[in-house]
């Protein structure tokens, strides 16, 4: 019953803490770790001691697997060179360190010392993640510091299952090495097995609950079955949740994607809050455990600042010498100067430290103090680096994700996918004539081309557009829909079942309307441009970049709408001889009748902030 108590005890701590933290703008991560902290105090935890075990196997495997299937597969392997160099050869270059300096301040054996090293060397998914989606970091460091602290728990674990081994006893270097394939082997192999059995097994169920729990269940079938075979469990979870996360689309249903994702979302709020609830209430444990050592706290303190202190050198010194190398190789993927400083300073420590240090064996000299170090790297780092990471970025002037640019390429892809709509449309009509009803046809059509039309209108300027109109007037619509069902289902006189199915499609299509939203690129500080390489444009785009913008015809507006009294949605001008024509949400769409009926093929966005063009030959964006 108490085990019970302090489960729910802990969800509504977590709970009410998160929504609490994101109200007043402050760190979730540091408000649990403060409450963690105070509660322990309390005689109900007094007698608390973190089991590795709940971390290694309870937690880390569940976290990592979400984290993975939110990381695109793509930008993990274009970003490999550098996520290798941090999660392999920064874990192993901090291990060595940190075991120097450990070995040098205090009275321990080099395996002993070199185990603390891998305890501390490897920065902590959840502490990285949590933070960096908080401060809104660029998507190409999140990558790299998702990937990095995605795989170096595994390198990690490998340093320290040798250290520990040597403590112990005796382990040669053939000996590590040889472990050190096992790992890396195993837990991929181990991967990519439960990847392709649960592909297979997904093909073939249609029910989204069950679906839902066969992804619950993934992560603890890799990490156990790599573990039975002395693999990397860690690795193994990864290299599953990259590959069914990159197959999603293809072996699930939209609704049971949708409801995963959900459900995964609520796993991983929790499961993050419980991460640094455990950190809070292992301090005051800790510090009690050092009461009985022989050292003095000068000693003690001297060694733990001495190592975290050589923690943030290494990294800083590894990122910055890994960036300029693949900067000096022209390297498309090398980060700047000002990411690869932020990169360096985003090394905070979590949960799986502190679960780490406890699985140092009985024996090991000084462990209690060995441990304390583990908590001070990891408070350091998460109260240190977690709170100043946002000034960095601030005084570097590092750009967040661009929702205006992120808009302009949705809208690109969203007019490829609607063409290729059309044409598998024209497909079927020619193998199926007499399904060309014309109301139907010209319904199918139009809804090929609503969605890109909804995201074109949320560039451009102020003011309502027709898709912000429509999703305006179609709220309030559901609103009244909604209510009514609700009305009706007081009377009990319809099937609970039919009621739920009903208000599950209203809610469907609310969710689609926000789509709809439009923006506005007026505030932006340069003009917004595609962010295309010029080697992917169509030779229009190439040839009209290479020339000077003609002056607009008519620059007050649409030259048709003008003449004609009518009105328009957004400008676009003709690069090949001025024209000013209104867009295709606009009535008339007056620049794609212009651009074929004068075969002038490029055009520019004659909006406020906007510097984007488009061949209507090759339809590419440029």
């Amino acid at each position: 019953m108490e085990s019970a108590l302090d489960l729910i005890l802990v969800v509504v701590v977590v709970t009410a803490a998160g929504g609490a933290a994101r109200r007043w703008g402050r760190s979730v991560p540091l408000m649990l770790l403060a409450i963690g902290w105070m509660a322990s105090f309390l005689p109900r935890f007094h007698d608390f001691q973190l089991d590795p075990d709940l971390v290694l196997i309870g937690l880390l495997p569940p976290l990592l697997y979400a984290a993975a299937l939110k990381t695109s597969l793509i930008d993990f392997r274009s970003s490999l060179p550098v996520i290798g160099s941090l999660s392999v050869g920064l874990v192993i270059a901090t291990t060595l360190g940190v075991g120097a300096v450990a070995a040098w301040l205090l009275p321990v054996s080099a395996a002993a010392a070199l185990a603390i090293g891998a305890v501390v060397a490897p920065p902590d998914a959840v502490a990285t993640t949590t933070i960096a989606r908080r401060i809104g970091l660029p998507r190409r460091v999140v990558t790299v510091l998702e990937g990095e602290s995605l795989v170096n728990d595994a390198t990690a674990l490998v340093c320290l299952t040798a250290a520990s081994t040597a403590i112990e006893g005796h382990i040669t270097a053939a000996e590590i090495t040889v472990d050190f394939a096992i790992s890396v082997v195993g837990g991929i192999g181990a991967g990519l097995l439960v990847a392709l059995v649960i592909a297979r097994v997904q093909r073939h169920v249609a029910d989204t609950v069950t679906l839902t729990a066969i992804s619950l269940v993934t992560p603890f079938a890799a990490y156990l079955l790599a573990e039975e075979v002395h693999a990397s469990g860690v690795l193994a979870v990864v290299v599953a949740g990259l590959i069914l996360g990159h197959k999603a689309d293809l072996l699930q249903s939209a609704p049971a994607r949708l409801f995963a994702q959900s459900n995964w979302s609520t796993i991983t709020f929790l499961l993050e809050g419980v991460v640094f609830l455990l950190i809070g209430l292992s301090i005051r444990p800790i510090f009690e455990a050092v009461g009985s050592s022989d050292l003095s706290a000068t000693s003690i303190a001297l060694a733990a600042a001495a190592v975290f202190a050589t923690v943030v050198l290494i990294r800083g010194a590894w990122v910055f010498a890994t960036a300029g190398m693949l900067r000096r190789r022209d390297d498309p993927e090398a980060l700047t100067p000002s990411e690869t400083a932020v990169v360096s300073w985003a090394g905070m420590r979590g949960v799986v430290t502190l679960a780490a240090a406890f699985v140092l064996p009985p024996e090991t000299p000084e462990r209690d103090v060995l441990v304390l170090i583990a908590l001070v790297v990891t408070a350091g780092t998460l109260i240190i680096e977690g709170t100043t990471l946002p000034l960095l970025i601030r005084r570097l002037a590092i750009p967040g994700p661009d929702r205006h640019e992120d808009a302009l390429v949705a809208a690109d892809v969203l007019e490829r996918a609607g063409r290729a709509g059309r044409i598998r449309l024209d497909e079927e009509l020619d193998t199926d004539p007499g399904a060309a009803v014309p109301e139907v046809v010209d319904r199918l059509r139009r809804r090929g081309t609503e969605r890109a039309d909804a995201m074109w209108e949320r560039l451009g300027g102020e003011g309502e557009t027709p898709s912000g109109t429509y999703a305006r007037l179609r709220m309030a619509m559901l609103d009244a829909e909604r209510a009514e069902v609700l009305r009706i289902r007081q009377t009990g006189r319809v099937p609970h079942e039919v009621l739920q199915e009903v208000l599950s499609a209203l809610d469907v299509e609310e969710s689609v309307l926000a789509l709809s939203t439009p923006g506005s690129t007026a505030d932006r500080d340069e003009d917004l441009a595609a962010p295309v390489h010029p080697s992917k444009l169509c030779a229009h785009l190439t040839e009209a970049a290479e020339a000077s913008s003609p002056e607009p015809l008519t620059p007050d507006g649409c030259e048709e709408c003008l003449r004609d009294g009518d009105t328009w949605v957004h400008l676009r001008l003709c690069l090949a001889c001025g024209h000013v024509g209104c867009c295709d949400s606009s009535p008339n769409r007056h620049a794609d009748a212009h651009a074929h009926g004068s075969d002038h093929p490029v055009i520019r966005s004659f909006e406020v902030g906007e510097a984007w063009r488009w061949c209507y030959l090759d339809e590419r964006l440029g």
